[in-house]
């Protein structure tokens, strides 16, 4: 990242001062222009998949022939990755010529540094796609949606939503269904909305009811359209897309979150105004290319090395599916283990626990981490075996060195400080 635009970013706190509305958001974005009224989104969140499915997305749009922004977050191998066009990081150089404007937006604005590092990250990358005329911008929600400031944007073609789950129940709820009604909020007036398939029940009824009282379409992909096989799946239904599929990332939750793209894609042909074209070669190559680091991603062969940063429940569920299928064939995992004070720790322990041999906590890759040496009674209290306390760099030698699996779990942030020194196989 450019150091200029570092320093200044860290002028600002992580979360910002909170919020009960979106008035910081428009403030910021009118002073610099409103951008974002320039730009045509698919907005997508989601407790989980979301980062997945902003991937298909873009993959599917570029590869169509389409100038396709991308906003995502956090970052994985550096700050410019969550700012592109076609699969192409912001440059430094970029991100150094649109400081001035953002500097002088947020002191026009009035709220000076009550913003929000993401809402800074978010202007830059709005200001950019609206530079470089992006046809298309994929947009992914940071927290929530209904006070998630993405959710100044008016153009959607849609909106899409992964699955939901308990987390940042400090801020969204502390149920299903409240975060489900956040999730929500970015369900737009007569926009239609993608669902993502197998979501708990009690979610889905409270999106069926936002829907209808914004009279926009709800699609749920149906399942009995979807067949997995051993290389992927096939998808059944009796439209353009009908074929089989082969996504880079392992995992059902994987065949879920590309059944709910493929109808993304068919609302996206067919949408108010303009439509776009996105013939089925184009939506295969997107769903068959996308790769996003830290999703039961191997990062080695031999050794087998598995990296993974979901941190909530149901991320536990969905990598202990991808860990049954290695540990059916013989392998047993050693785990390096980090995650943040915030999350649901013995819940995650427990879903994994069956198939890792050994843990190996590590706390030095962000001050948001939990204390390793207490991450090693919450393990033993699980049932489950514990190495002596590493650094995260001698954790995960150790696993390079080891002729057994291995696992880098818990946590985005360390699955992020993994990525830039680990090396590949």
């Amino acid at each position: 990242m450019d150091r200029e635009f570092e320093e200044y970013l860290e002028r600002f706190s992580r979360l910002g001062k909170r919020v009960a509305g979106l008035e910081r958001a428009r403030a910021l974005m009118k002073a610099l222009g409103s951008p974002q009224d320039s730009l045509r989104f698919i907005h997508v969140t989601g407790t989980n998949g979301k980062g997945s499915i902003c991937e298909m997305l873009s993959g599917a749009f570029t590869a169509a022939g389409y100038r396709t922004g991308l906003f995502t977050s956090p970052y994985i191998t550096e700050y410019n990755d969550r700012i592109r066009i076609n699969g192409t990081n912001i440059s430094d150089g970029e991100l150094h010529s649109l400081l001035p404007r953002i500097r002088a937006a947020a002191e026009e604005s009035g709220y000076g540094r009550d913003f929000s590092q993401f809402e800074i990250t978010m202007a830059a990358g709005l200001i950019y796609f609206k530079k470089c005329g992006c046809d298309i911008v994929i947009l992914e929600a940071g927290l929530g949606g209904l006070l998630d400031c993405t959710n100044i944007i008016k153009d959607n073609v849609c909106s899409v939503i992964g699955s939901i789950g308990l987390d940042h129940t400090a801020i969204l709820g502390d149920t299903v269904e409240q975060i489900a009604f956040q999730k929500a909020g970015i369900i737009k007036e007569g926009c239609p909305c993608i669902l993502s398939p197998c979501n708990d029940e009690s979610a889905v009824k409270v999106f069926k009811r936002q829907a209808k009282e914004k009279n926009a379409l709800l699609l749920i992909p149906d399942m009995r359209e979807i067949k997995i096989t051993d290389t992927g799946f096939e998808y059944l239904a009796k439209n353009r897309y009908r074929g089989h599929y082969s996504p880079a990332m392992a995992g059902e939750h994987q065949v879920r979150n590309a059944a709910a793209v493929i109808s993304a894609c068919i609302v996206a042909g067919t949408a108010a105004g303009k439509g776009f074209e996105l013939p089925p070669e184009a939506v295969k190559a997107g769903i068959e290319s996308a790769r996003l680091h830290g999703r039961a991603e191997i990062i080695s062969r031999r050794p087998l090395i598995i990296s993974d940063g979901g941190h909530n429940p149901d991320a536990a569920k969905a990598l202990r599916q991808v860990l049954s299928g290695f540990y059916k064939k013989g392998e047993r995992f050693t785990a390096v283990i980090g995650m943040s004070e915030d999350k649901n720790i013995k819940e995650y322990i427990r879903t994994v626990m069956p198939y890792i041999e050994r843990f190996i906590p590590v706390d030095d890759f962000s001050d948001r981490a939990k204390n390793a040496k207490e991450l090693s009674e919450i393990i033993k209290s699980c049932g489950g075996e514990v190495m002596p306390v590493m650094q995260t760099e001698n954790a995960v030698s150790a696993l390079f060195s080891s002729d057994s699996a291995g696992l880098i779990c818990g946590s985005l942030y360390l699955v992020s400080a993994v990525e830039a020194r680990s090396p590949r196989g």
